[in-house]
């Protein structure tokens, strides 16, 4: 930790979620979470109290959206950067989250990589013009130049988002599953639960232990890294 990290306040009511993005930006180098919010109001307030200077945004809030969110800040000349994370796919939202200054979009579940990048643009962005100077052409570039590295690979086929994003909460909340225990918390068969835990293991986002007990081939336990 650094105090030249960037801070981060993540808002999302989905407490199993928030922790899930909460881990990932704190793995990232040159990142710190200084807050949670759940509400829209809770947002503003401790937007307003610890000053951060990304905000990690969803979108269905249970007082208000992260577009009526994003709209109150920018209406009150508020510039902080933030990143719209959220399953809301809509072209009016998306449009909405461009149109008030949102750096970057990005659709739930996602891997760490696809999360990772976005901070790294921000981050790139966000030291590009903080020294108050004129800025060079360089630093405008690193501004305007789209998120590096290649597109975020898909869930593949046969997987659905929404059971994807249930997969990792059930693993954010019990810490470690095996494909059974998967199976059972999320309400789906054993072969699918392994395929899910799979790729999320071939993604990064989740590291496998091998439990040994009696006769017969060792368990499979998935937690994330």
């Amino acid at each position: 930790m650094s105090e030249h990290d960037v801070t981060v306040l993540i808002v999302d009511d989905d407490f199993m979620v928030a922790s899930i993005h909460t881990k990932f930006v704190e793995r990232t180098e040159g990142f710190r979470v200084v807050g949670v919010a759940a509400t829209g109001a809770s947002a503003l307030a401790e937007i307003e109290r610890l000053a951060p200077e990304l905000v990690l945004l969803d979108v269905h809030l249970p007082d208000m959206t992260g577009i009526d969110v994003l709209r109150t800040l920018r209406g009150g000349g508020n510039d902080v950067g933030v990143v719209m994370v959220t399953a809301a796919r809509e072209a009016d939202t998306v449009r909405a989250a461009a149109a008030n200054g949102a750096a970057h979009y990005l659709v739930k579940p996602f891997a760490y990589d696809d999360l990772r990048v976005r901070l790294e643009a921000f981050r790139a962005s966000h030291r590009a013009l903080s020294t108050g100077e004129a800025a060079g052409q360089d630093d405008i570039d690193a501004v305007f130049a789209p998120v590096a590295g290649p597109r975020p690979a898909a869930l593949p086929k046969g997987l659905s988002a929404e059971t994807a994003d249930a997969v990792l909460t059930a693993l954010a909340e019990l810490g470690e599953l095996s494909a059974a225990e998967c199976s059972e918390a999320v309400g789906i068969s054993r072969v699918s639960a392994r395929r899910y835990l799979e790729h999320y293991v071939t993604t990064g986002q989740l590291e496998v232990r091998l439990k040994y007990g009696g006769a017969g081939r060792p368990e499979r336990r998935y937690r994330p890294r």
